[in-house]
């Protein structure tokens, strides 16, 4: 009997054996490479785009975030800060309403500086602006420039004026008519824009300061009282304008008479701005011939504020060569002795206590005033 060998069968089985040995570990070497560098590609991947992110919100950082920062802030400042431009779209109903506006907390979150508004109604040019512009030069954070003149006059200052840009949106204004006091109450509700406007002063073209910047800021700052003409005046330029219609709220022991020129604190300029009571009565029965710029403010806060008017005005004129507008001085006028006599000889009460210091302001100069005007502005005027 022979033995059983199958020697086909048996090295068919151990190389089959051997085979299922080698063939799965290649697929082990493959399958681990392919595992490591799989990994490696996704770490690569990972710090790359990480890498690109930071780089991306680095440099999208301060558009992203600082302007939020700056929207936070600009909350306050739209507040605080004065218009950009002086040239608005508001009506002005809008602009009153705006303008009237009162905070309740009377300390400031911020670092006020108080100035003073210098409000010039005029048709036209500034003649006397170069003695204008000695006087304000070097006090440029004290003061603010409003200009109203007619709507369709193109000023031509140079970009270096201080009076460059300052014309506020304007119409016409005639007068002894109510658009007269529409113009001022304009001026006014420009100017209180600016939450740094502590007082106003009503200018004209003609008018020139009498004392420097210094002296005339401290006079106002310092002052308890707003400078606002104010008598009863029994004759018939005074009470004979007075319309009986005009009763309940103006009655003609009320009726006062004024100068058009006044020097006014925030409060009065807000409430003349405000003041809807008394508007309509004389815009309706103090026509042309009653001279309505003399008779408005003056009445009106005789009634409601007279404890906080001065009843003088610090603009000097001269009444003394008659008709129904003050003297106008030329070339020829100025002389030392003519203004010399302007500062003398004066008494008034400041602070409720005797000053010889009365007048501010003078009027009317005539653009051939300049010359001389600028010859005495530094030993008599106090500025150069």
């Amino acid at each position: 009997m022979q033995p059983r060998v199958l020697p086909s069968e048996d090295g068919k089985d151990s190389s089959q054996r051997t085979q299922s040995r080698v063939f799965p570990a290649r697929i082990l070497k493959f399958l681990t490479l392919f595992v490591v560098l799989g990994f490696g590609f996704f770490v690569f991947s990972v710090y790359m785009t990480r890498y690109f992110d930071l780089q991306t919100i680095g440099f999208q950082a301060r558009p992203v975030i600082k302007p939020c920062i700056e929207e936070e802030q600009s909350d306050l400042r739209r507040w605080i800060k004065p218009p950009r431009s002086l040239m608005h779209k508001m009506s002005e109903e809008e602009l009153f309403w705006r303008a009237s506006f009162v905070p309740q907390v009377k300390k400031y979150p911020f670092k006020r500086v108080p100035k003073v508004a210098f409000m010039f109604l005029t048709k036209g040019p500034l003649p006397l602006f170069p003695l204008w512009e000695k006087f304000f030069k070097g006090h440029e954070e004290l003061y603010s420039i409003y200009i109203h003149s007619l709507p369709d006059y193109q000023p031509n200052f140079p970009p270096s004026s201080v009076f460059y840009n300052r014309q506020i949106p304007s119409k016409v204004a005639e007068w002894g008519k109510m658009n007269m006091c529409d113009a001022e109450r304009r001026l006014l509700a420009n100017a209180l824009l600016d939450l740094s406007n502590e007082w106003f002063v009503l200018l004209s073209e003609s008018c020139i300061p009498l004392y420097n910047f210094s002296i005339i800021y401290q006079y106002l700052m310092r002052s308890r009282y707003s400078f606002v003409g104010s008598f009863d005046d029994p004759g018939p330029y005074g009470r004979g304008r007075y319309n009986l219609r005009m009763a309940p709220e103006i009655d003609i022991t009320q009726w006062r008479k004024g100068a058009q020129w006044f020097e006014v604190n925030r409060k009065l300029a807000i409430d003349i701005v405000r003041d809807t009571k008394y508007y309509p009565k004389f815009k309706e029965f103090c026509k042309p011939s009653c001279y309505v710029d003399e008779h408005y403010f003056p009445t009106m806060l005789t009634i409601e504020s007279p404890h906080l008017i001065a009843n003088r005005t610090l603009t000097w004129v001269d009444w003394s060569r008659g008709g129904a507008h003050p003297a106008t001085f030329g070339k020829g006028d100025i002389t030392e002795a003519f203004l010399k006599k302007i500062f003398e000889g004066k008494s008034c009460l400041y602070n409720d206590q005797p000053s010889s210091v009365c007048f501010l302001f003078a009027r009317k100069f005539a653009p051939s005033a300049m010359a001389p005007l600028l010859q005495f502005a530094p030993s008599l005027l106090g500025f150069e």
